[in-house]
């Protein structure tokens, strides 16, 4: 039996496409993905999250735990900060990607939904000292407004001044009268919020229409999974599952910027440390195909007639017309302007090696 967000009766009378998704019935897409992607880029557009999974981490040692069991310097986070941040297996395999919101007695973790049991029972596996976790994924709405005119919608909304709260900032505060956490967060490279609340139906139903009727006049839409994963894409930001997983560790995944060898310990930290030392086998890279070729996951990269790695993401970019996608390769070839080559049904196509992310935001 498939699980449903409160806002379920609204994606199915605004005519989304529903399909499974860890465990939920989820909005694929509403008016088609590429007219949802690009209302982000220029307008403002609506995700329904609540599928995302968000535990409490509490106690006298919350901080030593979390340093122990993510690869980030939790130490580092004030009071209404947010940390993006992975766990690790002990040999260095990523077990999630995660947010780390830094509360006034406690953490809230946010973590990925396919990952949500897995993720809380392995920190109640890794549990020491006097620290509780609360898993309230199931009473937790999570609303992503995201685009150019995300703060204009909202701050209609909410007496807080939004354009004080920085990147990587949350707030507690009424929002369409309901209170919440709004956070300066999102998937998408675009200026947006996520806002947590309680899961009640009707609030929830209240606070969907409240910021559709707001967003109005800048032209809002409902927006699907479908579209989701083609504006992260284009930010080259990592999927789990598909980019990262138990089988990359983090600095051949490009997220050594997070992991902070430096802590005296945590979880993964001695095969990172060894993974580095003895250099990097493979890295992962992001390259363009010259038309609307889809690289699809799974495909073989290839070089010199042999393969070299393979696609973990491919999608056709609505910003940029042309075929994108990210992939592992051997690390002596993921230098930017390489010529490769992506096997599609048995034919090569050409692609180059380009910098991440494929879109610039300024």
């Amino acid at each position: 039996m498939l699980k449903r967000t409160p806002f379920y009766s609204l994606h199915t009378a605004l005519g989304a496409k529903m399909v499974e998704f860890a465990g939920y019935e989820m909005p694929v897409q509403y008016s088609g993905i590429i007219k949802e992607h690009l209302t982000v880029r220029q307008k403002v557009g609506i995700f329904d999250v609540t599928h995302m999974g968000e535990f409490f981490v509490s106690g006298s040692d919350a901080l030593a735990f979390l340093q122990k069991v993510t690869i980030n310097d939790v130490a580092r986070l004030k009071q209404g900060r947010v940390q993006y941040s992975a766990m690790c297996y002990h040999d260095g395999g990523i077990i999630d990607d995660l947010l780390i919101y830094r509360m006034e007695n406690q953490y809230m973790l946010v973590v990925n939904a396919s990952n949500l049991q897995k993720d809380f029972d392995w920190l109640k596996s890794q549990k020491f000292g006097d620290v509780e976790i609360e898993n309230v994924s199931d009473t937790t709405a999570l609303l992503s407004i995201q685009g150019p005119k995300s703060l204009a919608t909202l701050q209609k909304l909410t007496k807080e001044d939004l354009s004080k709260v920085e990147y990587y900032s949350f707030t507690r505060n009424t929002l369409a009268g309901i209170s919440m956490i709004i956070s300066r967060t999102g998937y998408t490279g675009e200026l947006g919020f996520e806002l947590y609340f309680n899961a009640d139906a009707d609030q929830a139903k209240k606070i969907w229409n409240a910021i559709f009727d707001a967003g109005k006049e800048f032209g809002i839409t409902p927006v699907g999974l479908g579209a989701r994963d083609t504006l992260r894409l284009e930010m080259g930001f990592c999927l789990y599952g598909n980019d990262i997983d138990k089988t990359t560790h983090p600095l051949e995944a490009g997220l050594g910027w997070i992991t902070k060898l430096n802590k005296n310990d945590f979880n993964g930290r001695d095969a990172v440390v060894k993974a580095k030392q003895e250099g990097l086998k493979r890295k992962l890279i992001g390259f363009t195909v010259p038309d609307r070729t889809l690289a699809r996951h799974g495909y073989k990269i290839m070089y010199n007639a042999r393969v070299v790695g393979q696609v973990t993401s491919g999608t056709f970019s609505p910003s940029l017309q042309k075929g994108i996608g990210m992939g592992y390769v051997a690390s002596e070839l993921a230098n930017v302007g390489t010529i490769i080559s992506i096997l599609v049904r048995g034919k090569e196509i050409p692609a180059t090696i380009v910098t991440l992310p494929f879109l610039q935001k300024h």
